[in-house]
């Protein structure tokens, strides 16, 4: 029997259960998908393999990617009994509004060629989920589209180019489409090294080669679905908010062009911040931060919260695991502003211990990203609700009720 489908009251968040009215069956392709593993072995199977490997993989040697998995499973839950749950709810604020659950999307630039319009199939499952959604700087659908998306709540990512009045002109734009939040991303001063992208022949923005074009053909029902409806409508998939002329060095092996803005970010500074903290009248925050003393600064300069986070593991190798230097962060900030934390979420568990260390709430961007690859927004949906029925299950085995019953005592982490 298949797991309903169904839209949270983000004011509660109650369990799918109790959601039974107005809930819809699960397409077929998303039947036999138990958790989020079982997504991503679907999204494997219909996606190019450039295209998976482009949001699945790491860097380097993937040591990063490997332990931000295992550092999750070396931290243990303890059981507390003899509790009152019944009335279990995940619903809790976040900058003054509601969330159905203690997490949101990521920003993910690839979404806009798992599926056909994939970033906007993202907002609307969130929207419907009770949770935030990332609209990212490479992404392949417009601030203003998914601006006109009904209900959710919407942040926008930026990458800050060198040419630092390009990156203000898209904030700017961010802020008058409604966007509530805007998060910088600090923690990529160079292109980080995927091998694979250059063996799959797989960029952004999409400019497939030979290999790449064969890897699709062997794919026909992503390619008739997604690649056909953009050539067909709009053309190749491109990188709607990057200057003109700027996305043709960006590929692989590219050649540069000095009529193009140059958009390497490697020279950004606190100051950049607190004229970015100056511009944006929302909450802000900032993505990649590993250290105490920076979390320290960013609250001293006005940020409203620090993301810890190692990019997925995609960016700099043998990066620690952001869940290793939670607690330490937390403390340095001392509730002053929100801690999040993003990479390596797969289970509902990953969640609550986040929360145990010190987190406010968590990012998330590969189950929803495998979860949209194979049904779209409904994909999408199904991947959240996944992690909110095992959110809700282990709040009940550690004696927690609500977001704020979920402390320290929750968990085990091993001899000191």
């Amino acid at each position: 029997m298949s797991t309903p489908v169904a839209s949270v009251d983000a004011n509660t968040g109650a369990s799918p259960a109790s959601q039974a009215a107005g809930t819809r069956p699960l397409p077929r392709a998303l039947e036999r998908c138990q958790n989020i593993t079982d997504l991503r072995e679907a999204a494997r199977r219909r996606l190019p393999r450039g295209v998976f490997e482009f949001f699945d993989r790491g860097s380097e040697d993937e040591a990063s990617l490997r332990n931000n998995r295992e550092a999750f499973a070396r931290i243990k839950l303890r059981n507390k009994v003899l509790v009152d749950v019944s009335r279990r709810s995940m619903a809790m604020p976040l900058f003054g509004k509601p969330m159905s659950m203690p997490l949101a999307i990521a920003p993910t630039g690839v979404a806009g060629v798992c599926w056909y319009e994939g970033e906007a199939e993202l907002a609307r499952a969130a929207a419907k989920a009770g949770v935030p959604f990332t609209l990212a700087t490479p992404s392949v659908t417009s601030i203003e589209t998914i601006a006109a998306v009904e209900g959710g709540r919407k942040w926008f990512q930026l990458y800050m180019w060198r040419e630092r009045e390009l990156s203000y002109a898209l904030v700017q734009r961010a802020f008058d489409a409604g966007f509530e939040a805007l998060i910088l991303t600090v923690d990529t001063p160079a292109p980080p090294i995927r091998e694979y992208n250059r063996r799959n022949g797989f960029s952004m923005p999409f400019q497939p080669n030979a290999r790449a074009l064969i890897d699709m053909a062997l794919h026909p029902r992503w390619l008739m679905t997604v690649m056909a409806r953009y050539l067909a409508k709009e053309g190749m998939p491109k990188l709607v908010h990057y200057p003109t002329g700027a996305v043709s060095r960006m590929a692989p092996g590219a050649a540069p062009k000095s009529a193009v803005p140059n958009l390497r970010g490697d020279n950004l500074t606190w100051d950049d911040l607190k004229r970015l903290r100056d511009i944006w009248r929302g909450p802000l925050m900032i993505k990649g931060v590993h250290l105490p003393e920076d979390a320290a600064r960013a609250v001293e300069e006005g940020v409203d919260a620090v993301i810890v986070s190692n990019h997925g593991g995609r960016n700099l190798d043998s990066a620690v695991a952001p869940i290793e230097v939670l607690p330490e962060i937390a403390a340095e900030v001392g509730g002053r502003i929100p801690v999040l934390l993003d990479s390596g979420v797969r289970r509902g568990g990953d969640v609550v211990k986040a929360l145990a260390l010190g987190a406010s709430a968590v990012l998330s961007g590969r189950p929803t990203l495998y979860g949209l690859s194979v049904a779209g927004e409904a994909g999408a949906l199904h991947a959240l609700s996944l992690l909110r029925r095992e959110i809700d299950a282990t709040m009940a085995f550690t004696g927690c009720a609500s977001v704020s019953d979920i402390g320290p005592r929750a968990v085990w982490t091993g001899p000191r």
